[in-house]
């Protein structure tokens, strides 16, 4: 079976400085990867590659999403593709309305135009079961929210989006603990057979709502270790040395 993603002998520099070296990682559909590493080790620039940011140069190796070469297509087109990456630091737009923006986003991805009415409804629904103040959705998207509100505001966009392939890169980054356990909750009740995630973390409190199939290491720009749980057990006596 061809795995939903599949990155083979990736390469990756910025200005031509090195920062991903051999990099070889498959995620099948229905499985939860999770990738944890120092600081600086290159974590996000691995996010950032998947979803094709252009300051980014692939130097060697491919990137597929269910066995299509994505290496020459831009971020919207990955993004019709199914990838859907949540950020760590979400943009405040004053006057885009959330429900706006999420409604031009799914009909982006799409190619196909959503009553208002009808969009309308199913966004409700969606908050309700992400546990989300439907009075959200007229606000100006995360002018004014909370560290724990904006990060909730992008699992309402992975609800919306429905992706392929879901990357959370530090998703948890400055949440409290039950501002982390509603948004990992969120997304366990979003995930599908269908769906691969990614998950980017420091921590390993997530993984308390999201058991990972995988767990990975990347140091200075390599996966150097790939396992189950029990990695993320020797991280927290050892840390990353001697990996």
């Amino acid at each position: 079976m061809e795995p939903l993603l599949h990155i083979e002998n990736m390469h990756l520099s910025v200005n031509e400085k090195p920062i991903l070296h051999n990099v070889n990682l498959k995620i099948n559909a229905g499985e939860i990867h999770v990738v944890m590493g120092p600081n600086g080790a290159g974590k996000s620039t691995l996010a950032a590659a998947i979803v094709g940011n252009p300051i980014f140069q692939v130097d060697q190796g491919s990137i597929f999403l269910n066995g299509e070469l994505l290496n020459d297509l831009p971020v919207f087109e990955r993004a019709r593709r199914g990838i859907f990456l949540s950020f760590q630091n979400p943009e405040e737009v004053p006057g885009l309305k959330v429900e706006e923006f999420l409604r031009a986003a799914k009909e982006a991805v799409t190619g196909k135009k959503i009553p208002a009415l009808t969009f309308h409804k199913e966004l409700l629904k969606l908050m309700e079961m992400l546990s989300i103040n439907p009075e959200y959705a007229d606000r100006s998207l995360n002018v004014g929210f909370s560290g724990g509100e904006k990060k909730k505001n992008e699992i309402l966009q992975l609800a919306v989006l429905q992706p392929k392939l879901a990357i959370l890169d530090e998703t948890d980054s400055g949440l409290d603990i039950d501002a982390t356990r509603i948004v990992f909750e969120g997304v366990a009740k979003l995930k599908t057979p269908d769906m691969g995630i990614l998950i980017i973390t420091h921590h390993s409190k997530v993984l308390e709502y999201l058991k990972p199939d995988y767990v990975h290491v990347l140091v200075s720009g390599s996966l150097v270790k790939s396992g189950g749980i029990e990695l993320v057990d020797h991280i927290q006596k050892y840390g990353y040395a001697g990996m």
